[in-house]
């Protein structure tokens, strides 16, 4: 008890100076402060209590055995595609299974995989590796010197952290080089500039880091010398986001550029030149997405106004190199493509002599072709299934062939090879029965009008009685858009066993672009939770299920969106699985890296912007005597990007009320909550039981 009068009142004078009085009162009476520290031996001991309770319960089920096995049996299938990514005339590949938990790094020429049964060379095994340091790596890709690609830094994660250690990988000897380019673990970012100069973004101590933990400086490191001692290229402020590197290598050339980012959705673009940066004729929110025959091409997050002519928001735009110099009325960008209504931007990718764009058209999935024709640019369909998320899965800046992949909810992904149009050369397996299921694409309409698209997959001649076991997803932030995608788990351990599933297209993400996003940006957050509401009364008043039957799933920003759902509607949902989650929005920014996300939440310590987090966040909104709908909390000790303060703390606080909850803390994982397929599997396994008990009995 002293130890918490202790915190309180440490942490009382900061709040209260910082944070609106409202959000003040409530945030200094919080008596769960202590479960804010991660590793100290009182705070894993509460976890392992509430982790042990929950495994007592759901793994004893006679139910758990059956979806854990039936979760890692299609983890590890043999059969699954080997994703692969283009490396001039080599793809390479993360390959996991039963015998490489952790996995192996290989590679292989693209005409070997193009066959059947492709022969790989390992260049890295991770459970070796693991092994021989006793660590538990997770591997989080390498990047490679272009065009040859023989030498790569590999970025490795202990236990699934966002924090990376770096190591240069000789792709020919297959060994790391003895006296490479090596950082320990820190959030830094890198990018080759040539064999023996690297651009660093340098997190290695508290004075190049920004206030949200990332980078501040970015620097030139040349082979063999201190990474600190290296020439600086450019310092952001402390009160900024991070700083970024990026090189962009093409037969015709290649341009580096590095970046301040000053928000969430704000930077300023620097081109390289020597030792010198010029800043580029960008508006701050535009994102840079490659460099293709002379032109950097650009997205558009808002309008672009210049004399005589105006870009819309959501197009791509070019600005050519040459005129990088320029005021922005000088520069003569160029439009290359702009989205029609109901259609949005994915990804662009590049090839020698094209631009590809993924589409996201009424949140399904197209790709095209742009290539310069005059002083326009024609542009080309990508003929591939419809009703699915198809994408660009690996292009290379110095080849004209590609690679793509399609799914769908009940199609598992394929992929296509540009050079043999139509026709897969990979196919996923069929993880379970789709025979009997159906998809469809509905939509609800929100509070204020708007018409809300989400996805449902359920039984066929499925009855309208209100009967049917529904888990509810959802996003709504961060411009990330849902689409149809293929899921062993949803389909082996939830749709064959009866349950529904539905995915709703909610404001806040990226399906329409960026006006769907910012519609429920900062202050006009309550959007995205209405348009989730009127997608589940929708799913009541349509005879789908009913509120005993309805469990609703979120992870990260998900996990705040079924947080506030449980808090709002506790009337309207009965389980909750709560994966990831901010929950504490009065405090979101003391935990790092929650400065980073002002741009989108808004400042608790803003006058205007404060009371509005605090009407919504679920954890200043738990109140005694009220009726929650029971709730699975799951996080990992090792989440460097969201908290798990946030999770403890609303599970204590529930339980403080005589809730009954569920709560499993992974002690690996990072953010995504498993560090290897067989954790995926039990992850799996415990939500499963856990719906099922509450949604099927």
């Amino acid at each position: 008890m002293k130890r918490l009068i202790f915190i309180l009142m440490a942490a009382q004078p900061l709040l209260a100076a910082e944070t609106p009085p409202q959000a003040a009162d409530q945030a200094a009476a919080d008596p769960y402060l202590w479960l804010e520290e991660k590793d100290g031996q009182q705070q894993l001991d509460w976890v392992k209590a509430l982790n042990k309770e929950t495994l007592d319960e759901l793994q004893a089920d006679p139910l758990y055995k059956d979806l854990y096995e039936k979760a890692l049996a299609a983890g590890n299938s043999p059969a699954s595609i080997p994703s692969a990514h283009m490396q001039g005339d080599q793809v390479v590949n993360l390959w996991q299974d039963a015998q490489h938990v952790r996995g192996v790094w290989r590679r292989a020429p693209l005409a070997e995989y193009l066959k059947t049964d492709p022969a790989w060379d390992t260049l890295l095994d991770l459970d070796l590796l693991s092994k021989d340091e006793k660590e538990n790596w997770v591997f989080r890709g390498g990047v490679c010197l272009p065009p040859k690609n023989r030498f790569c830094i590999v970025r490795l994660s202990r236990g699934g952290k966002d924090a990376l250690v770096l190591r240069e990988l000789d792709t020919v000897k297959k060994a790391f080089v003895a006296d490479g380019f090596r950082l320990e673990e820190s959030n830094s970012g890198i990018a080759w500039l040539d064999k023996n100069t690297l651009l660093l973004a340098e997190a290695l101590g508290p004075e190049s880091l920004t206030a949200s933990g990332y980078p501040r400086v970015v620097r030139k490191w040349r082979r063999g010398t201190a990474p600190q001692t290296a020439p600086v290229l450019l310092e952001a402020k402390k009160e900024d986001i991070e700083t970024g590197v990026r090189c962009h290598f093409r037969p015709e050339g290649k341009a580096c550029i590095v970046n301040r980012k000053t928000s969430f959705y704000e930077s300023e673009q620097f081109l390289l030149s020597g030792d010198k940066t010029q800043k580029l004729p960008l508006p701050p929110d535009a994102e840079v997405k490659g460099l293709f025959k002379g032109r950097l091409l650009v997205t558009l997050r808002s309008s672009w106004e210049l004399p005589g002519r105006t870009f819309r928001q959501s197009s791509l735009v070019a600005v050519s190199l040459s005129k990088a110099g320029l005021p922005a009325a000088q520069a003569d960008p160029e439009l290359v493509f702009e989205p029609g209504p109901r259609v949005s931007i994915r990804y662009v990718s590049f090839t020698r002599n094209a631009v590809l764009l993924t589409l996201q058209d009424n949140v399904k999935g197209r790709v095209i072709k742009l290539t310069p024709a005059g002083r326009g640019w024609k542009t080309q369909e990508i003929p591939l299934p419809p009703n699915g998320t198809a994408l660009v899965d690996s292009s290379d800046n110095f080849r004209d062939d590609f690679l793509l992949s399609y799914q769908s909810f009940l199609v598992p992904e394929s992929i296509f090879y540009s050079a043999d149009a139509g026709r897969a050369i990979k196919q996923g397996p069929r993880q379970f029965e789709a025979a009997g299921l159906e998809s469809a694409q509905r939509e609800a309409v929100s509070k204020d009008g708007t018409r809300i698209p989400y996805f449902i997959l359920y039984p066929k001649g499925m009855k309208h009685d209100g009967k049917n076991p529904t888990l509810l997803t959802g996003y709504g932030g961060f411009k990330v858009p849902l689409g149809p995608l293929y899921s062993s788990a949803i389909g082996r351990l939830w749709l064959e066993r009866g349950g529904v599933h539905v995915v709703a297209n909610i404001r806040g993400g990226g399906e329409f672009g960026p006006e769907w996003h910012k519609a429920a940006l900062q202050g006009k957050r309550q959007t995205a939770f209405d348009d989730f509401i009127a997608v589940a009364e929708d799913l009541v008043k349509t005879g789908v299920t009913s509120p005993a039957r309805l469990g609703i799933k979120g992870t990260s920003n998900g996990g705040l969106l079924v947080g506030v759902m449980a808090t709002q509607r506790p009337d309207l949902f009965r389980a909750v699985l709560c994966a990831a989650p901010l929950l504490d929005m009065l405090r979101y920014t003391k935990l790092p890296p929650g400065p980073q996300w002002v741009g989108e939440y808004g400042d608790p310590a803003s006058p205007e912007l404060g009371p509005v987090l605090a009407a919504y966040s679920p954890y200043q909104n738990i109140r005694a005597g009220v009726k929650y709908p029971e709730i699975f909390f799951f996080t990992s000790t090792k989440d460097d990007r969201v908290h798990p303060g946030h999770a403890r703390k609303a599970a204590a606080r529930l339980k403080e009320f005589g809730n009954k909850i569920y709560y499993y803390e992974n002690t690996d994982g990072g953010h995504s909550g498993a560090a290897n397929l067989t954790e995926s599997a039990r992850k799996s396994a415990l939500e499963y039981v856990f719906l099922s008990r509450k949604l099927m009995d």
